[in-house]
């Protein structure tokens, strides 16, 4: 079967530098973790459904035939994964969500328009030293703090998250042929929904990190990368994950 791939999506305004240390938690899997566009190295380029599926579509595609594939986003990145999976249904051996189960419709949505709305009149600077104010006070710390970024990470904030209100739902599970992992902070707000999504799959878990919020990737590394490990423990034996619920 060889060394699996494990593809990391970072979260909006956050860029593949969040994914650092991953792979030496990982030395079982090949790590693989791009910049979405309009992120990081990729800054200034315009974020479209197009070029964000493509992102992902070039990560999976580079691994030779017969490589299984670990799918992982967080936040903004799981639910482009889960768009390109629902795309996809058969080509993934395994996908994990993290901090991305909340159905964004409703008032969170409203909420995010809001949030798209103020950046242009604060000004990204302002508005980036403002947020990673809330971030540090939530747990960034060290290396999590180092990652968070400056005002160029909000140019794609709109487009990204329209993206996400108007396409990712529950239902893009539906179809999915590999098992689906929901991993989510104790205190993350995103996990609003998890069990409408862990009902629209139909191998799903669902893993809570106690006191760990939306920065989970960041701030309990560890924890997140032992439920990697337990997935590709799983492909190398060739056994299914056990229904329901942990955490």
């Amino acid at each position: 079967m060889g060394r699996p791939r494990v593809v990391l999506l970072h979260g909006t305004r956050m860029t593949r530098a969040q994914w650092a240390g991953y792979d030496r938690l990982l030395p079982a899997a090949e790590v693989v973790a791009p910049d979405l566009p309009g992120h990081g190295a990729r800054t200034g380029e315009e974020f479209t459904r197009t070029s964000a599926l493509a992102t992902v579509d070039a990560a999976v595609a580079a691994a030779p035939r017969g490589q299984p594939v670990v799918l992982v986003g967080h936040s903004l990145g799981g639910y482009l994964a889960m768009l390109w999976a629902a795309r996809h249904p058969q080509r993934l051996a395994a996908l994990v969500l993290v901090g991305a189960s909340a159905v964004p419709t409703g008032p969170g949505a409203a909420l995010y328009r809001w949030f798209a709305a103020l950046v242009p009149r604060v000004g990204p600077e302002r508005m980036a030293r403002g947020v990673n104010a809330v971030m540090r006070w939530l747990g960034a710390r060290g290396e999590a703090a180092a990652a968070l970024p400056g005002g160029e990470a909000y140019a794609a904030t709109g487009a990204a998250w329209q993206l996400v209100m108007e396409e990712c739902r529950p239902a893009l599970l539906a179809g999915l042929d590999c098992p689906v992992v929901l991993v989510n902070g104790q205190l993350d707000q995103m996990r609003l929904h998890a069990r409408h999504y862990a009902r629209a799959g139909r191998q799903v878990r669902v893993v809570t990190v106690p006191r760990a919020t939306h920065l989970l990737p960041l701030t309990h590394r560890e924890q997140l990368a032992g439920v990697l490990r337990e997935e590709l423990a799983r492909l190398g034996a060739g056994r299914q994950p056990p229904p329901g619920t942990a955490g």
